[in-house]
């Protein structure tokens, strides 16, 4: 009878991954034994240690040169350089994100209580500042977020989704105030998150049953050896597409991010409209690159189309929202777009694969540590209700608070791609990596390309006049009687604040550094 080979598993390549998993379950065993009096003064500290400790641990492997050019875990898990850049960016955003988690007021004592209810008072009588749950559930999605872009088979990558996923649903649901609101976000996000997930695992059934295989380049080789289109294979595709582009929210399958982010307690939003981003987007590289390289002539028309049609309608239906998380939704729905026009420009000669991997590395850091300062800007904000969300609360702020203003006002500006800041940067690295790529890749692929980024940037100037609109609005109108009061900062708040904001300046005066980081992260991708 033959044994069944114990399995190998590279403990220090893991490293970073088990820390985060690890303080995880520490944080839930806290929930169960500690007193609740204790709890956050053993959370904050044991969370933040520990994304910063995984922080270190990638940084130390990229120090040494010990990137690895094998997949870990008996092949399940591909630490590359692509894998740890992208780490090192979600880990940092996580961080600053709890940091925004920890200010009081932003989730609800006792999430089973009725809105309005006496239970609920009495849960804000005896719960001090909420649900400290909240700590290990973020622990449980950073990690899923840290396994989903580096998995190297389609199960690994599925359990990480739902790793990534089940702890945000529930987050969505926990704020304070706005109740209804809050739980509706949730369900909407639970219920679609949950369609989108069987259609990825659906889809990779169907290419387990074409290949034999989940592994990523088992999948590719058995496309290499085939000499024709199977059914099974293209259904696959699709689905697998279906599932991933969700994530990312790209059109059509977008109409989840506008309720969500406006319902979500805002650090969470600012956490899946940054790391949830990152690591989706990863996947989707993994997966079109190392999985269906082969099949790339036969879904770059779909990507096209669903990158023009996402860069327009989250251009276009951002003008038509009156509430700045819903404005901020649909330009994260825009931005999904520019992404997709780099993934588009990924497959050429090695050189311009590295060049267009560059440049999506480069603009997901940039474009994640921005949206997590404009948020933090918008938990300041605030009416008696909550925070002040409908854009007519927000006249006059320039003259009220023009420190404030001023600095969301840049965050804007470098959403919109305004020279000197970091989003100018990222758009031009991205777009200029498709021209480069149709032009290497013939005329006919040229004259798509260059549409696509006709497109793209006819949308950036669309989406410039609403960030635009609302810098007018917060500096050249009059303030309201009964304005909205801004919130005194908590020193995390001040210092995430702080950090957007000079790297959102730095990179874009000096975009060199980064753009060498993404560049030699992206010349160590492996396929096997």
């Amino acid at each position: 009878m033959n044994s069944i080979p114990a399995p190998t598993i590279e403990y220090g390549t893991l490293a970073p991954l088990l820390v985060v998993f690890g303080a995880a379950i520490i944080g839930v065993l806290v929930e169960a034994f500690a007193p609740r009096y204790l709890r956050k003064s053993i959370h904050v500290p044991l969370t933040l240690l520990s994304l910063f400790g995984a922080f270190a641990l990638v940084l130390l492997q990229v120090l040494r040169g010990q990137v690895s050019t094998t997949a870990s875990a008996m092949g399940a898990v591909a630490v590359d350089g692509p894998a740890l850049f992208l780490w090192g960016i979600i880990l940092v955003l996580s961080f600053v994100c709890v940091l925004l988690i920890n200010d009081e007021g932003h989730f609800v004592a006792s999430a089973a209580a009725v809105p309005g209810s006496a239970d609920e008072e009495e849960a804000e009588s005896q719960g001090g500042g909420g649900h400290t749950e909240v700590y290990p559930l973020v622990l449980f999605a950073v990690g899923g977020m840290l396994l989903f872009p580096a998995s190297h088979d389609l199960l690994m990558m599925f359990v990480a989704l739902e790793v990534m996923s089940l702890p945000l649903y529930l987050l969505c649901g926990l704020a304070r105030r706005r109740r209804l609101l809050s739980q509706e976000a949730s369900m909407k996000y639970f219920l679609l998150g949950a369609f989108s997930s069987a259609f990825f695992l659906y889809g990779t059934a169907m290419i387990y049953g074409y290949a034999g295989t989940v592994s990523l380049p088992g999948i590719n080789d058995a496309m290499a050896k085939s000499t024709g289109l199977d059914p099974l294979l293209m259904i696959g595709l699709g689905l697998l597409g279906v599932g991933l582009l969700f994530k990312i929210g790209a059109a059509p399958f977008h109409a989840w991010k506008p309720d969500v982010y406006q319902g979500a307690p805002t650090p969470i939003t600012a956490l899946m409209a940054s790391g949830t981003l990152v690591a989706a987007v990863g996947a989707v590289l993994r997966v079109f690159w190392v999985g269906l390289g082969n099949l790339d002539w036969n879904w770059r028309p779909i990507i096209w189309g669903v990158a023009a049609l996402t860069m327009i309608v989250g251009s276009i239906l951002a003008i038509t929202q009156t509430e700045i998380k819903r404005m901020l939704a649909y330009s994260s729905i825009a931005h999904a777009g520019f992404l997709l026009v780099g993934v588009m420009a990924t497959f050429g000669s090695a050189e311009q694969n590295v060049v267009s991997l560059k440049a999506i590395l480069f603009y997901l850091a940039v474009y994640g540590i921005a949206t997590v300062g404009a948020f933090a800007v918008v938990t300041l904000v605030r009416d008696p209700g909550g925070e002040a969300g409908h854009l007519s609360r927000w006249a006059g702020l320039g003259k009220r608070a023009p420190i404030l203003a001023g600095v969301f006002a840049f965050f804007l500006l470098a959403f919109a791609g305004i020279p000197l800041t970091s989003g100018f940067m990222g758009k031009y690295a991205v777009f200029s990596a498709a021209l480069n790529s149709g032009t290497q890749a013939g005329d006919s692929m040229g004259g798509w390309m260059a549409g696509l980024v006709v497109v793209g940037v006819v949308a950036s100037a669309v989406a410039a006049f609403f960030y635009v609109r609302v810098i007018v609005l917060m500096f050249f109108s009059e303030p309201a009687a009964d304005g909205p009061a801004i919130a005194v900062p908590s020193m995390g708040t001040v210092a995430v604040i702080a950090v957007s904001l000079l790297v959102t300046v730095g990179v874009g005066l000096y975009p060199e550094s980064v753009l060498g980081v993404a560049n030699d992260a992206a010349s160590s991708l492996f396929i096997r």
